[in-house]
């Protein structure tokens, strides 16, 4: 039976974990996992140096050691064998790095003068890395990547930036246009399930396939009408989504407060839910210096962003210095394949190199493809749309995935009653509770950070080069 909460669900891992003797294994050091001595000596000398209160040694310790993967500790591997958490010994180490950065923090100025001080956190955040959540094009599975977001949420560990494609980009946009007590109060168990029906004006729920005007109707009432910047300034969550050109001639696009903060986020999301063949494309807008509504990049039209940047690790990793990725994936693309990007295993392994294959030869072929149908249109679109749903990359760091079921096509685009709303936000937060442990030591050193540098200057955020194209 799925638990009813994380904490039901964590007392029930650890209980597994006891019975299994996983409780033993991670308070054994040992391990060929990861480079345990190494680990455990650094641990020892942080608490030594903690305990003398040497400031300048302690700033040389921090500069000369503090990433994620400090002796492998970062592998996904180490996550496997316990159901809940991993080796004591990483999480000691690195709760021991976070106290040690809030005592630098809280060393007086005689000890570390503090445009140094600012100085070193500033450059400890862009060193680092930040984390990213990304929400793939999921069709009516969109309330799954609610319950991902509101699983953590309740944790304390969503990301700041986060990123959606066609479904994923209306979930996006729902997180990243509300303050923090807007989002407690959106994700409240009598509110939530509601959030994807459609009115009923006094009538019983009747399955239908979702029409442009339910879109839009939807769009507007759940993303208010913000640009990608006011939205940055309401939530403090940067917001970035995926659209795909309906030329050939043209590159995609990830829209953001960096690369299009005038840009606005409803005439975003239709595009990027703009399915081909289903919905017609549409004119991005922008809201102009006297506050008007203008096209933006007049001479286009957008798409469904998921076709060519369903996970846009790249253009994350370039634009706001990311370097860990959660994705929560529930595009029909990879439900469908025969492969589970999470699964372990000598099968698991040849299916990989398998996959791999493939998306090398599709990869190889395009050029040749695309000028077979160059002038034919719109053969050409579907082409060059087809090779890259092929060819993307639809995995992360942390994979966080529904379960596997058989889907019709056509109730991909139907509307959803409440109570399945409600079931597919519970099976969104069941999913990632698994993984929570993992996002919690992989990411507490960037949030130390974060919050330190917004309590010595703030609002400091990391400034991306306002120049990158994305």
């Amino acid at each position: 039976m799925t638990a009813a909460s994380y904490d039901h669900w964590r007392a029930d891992a650890q209980a597994r974990d006891d019975q299994t003797g996983a409780a033993g294994w991670k308070a054994d050091d040992r391990t060929d996992l990861f480079d345990y001595r190494v680990i455990r000596r650094r641990r020892d000398e942080l608490v030594e140096l903690r305990a003398e209160g040497d400031v300048p040694r302690l700033l040389y310790y921090l500069n000369e050691g503090l990433h994620g993967n400090m002796g492998g500790m970062g592998s996904s591997r180490l996550y496997g064998h316990a159901a809940f958490g991993t080796k004591d010994l990483v999480s000691r180490y690195i709760q021991e790095l976070a106290g040690a950065l809030e005592q630098l923090a809280d060393a007086d100025d005689d000890a570390l003068p503090f445009d140094r001080k600012l100085a070193f956190f500033r450059q400890a955040r862009q060193a680092f890395g930040n984390c990213a959540l990304m929400l793939s094009g999921a069709g009516s599975l969109g309330p799954f990547h609610l319950g991902v977001a509101k699983a953590l949420a309740e944790q304390g560990l969503l990301p700041a930036v986060i990123s959606g494609a066609s479904a994923g980009g209306l979930v996006a946009a729902v997180v990243c246009t509300r303050a923090d007590a807007d989002l407690r109060a959106l994700f409240d168990e009598d509110t939530l399930p509601g959030v994807f029906e459609q009115p009923l004006d006094g009538q019983s729920f009747q399955r239908k396939q979702v029409t442009r005007d339910d879109l839009r109707d939807a769009v507007e009432a759940l993303v208010p009408d913000m640009t990608f910047a006011e939205a940055l300034e309401a939530s403090g969550r940067d917001l970035s989504i995926s659209v795909a050109p309906a030329e050939v001639q043209q590159q995609s696009r990830t829209l953001n407060a960096v690369t299009s903060p005038n840009a606005l986020i409803r005439e975003a999301v239709m595009a990027t839910c703009a399915i081909p063949g289903v919905f017609p494309p549409v004119t991005l807008a922008a809201r102009g210096v006297d506050g008007t509504r203008l096209p933006f990049v007049r001479s286009r039209k957008w798409v469904d962003g998921s076709v060519t940047d369903d996970m846009p690790t790249g253009r994350l990793a370039r634009v706001y210095g990311c370097n860990f990725f959660i994705a929560s994936q529930a595009n029909p693309v990879v439900m469908w394949s025969p492969q589970v990007p999470t699964a372990a295993g000598p099968l698991a392994q040849v299916g990989s190199i398998y996959a791999s294959a493939w998306k090398q030869w599709f990869r190889l072929s395009y050029p040749f493809a695309m000028r077979l149908v160059r002038d034919a249109y719109p053969l050409n679109v579907m082409t060059r749309m087809w090779f890259s749903v092929l060819t993307q990359d639809y995995t992360a760091d942390v994979n966080i995935m529904p379960k596997r079921r058989f889907l019709d096509p056509a109730s991909l685009l139907s509307t959803l009653s409440a109570e399945e709303t409600g079931k597919l936000v519970h099976e969104g937060e069941a999913a990632t509770w698994p993984h929570v442990e993992r996002i919690r030591n992989s990411t507490l050193i960037g949030r130390t950070i974060a919050g330190i540098l917004d309590r010595l200057a703030a609002p400091v955020r990391l400034q991306p080069r306002r120049t990158a194209k994305a």
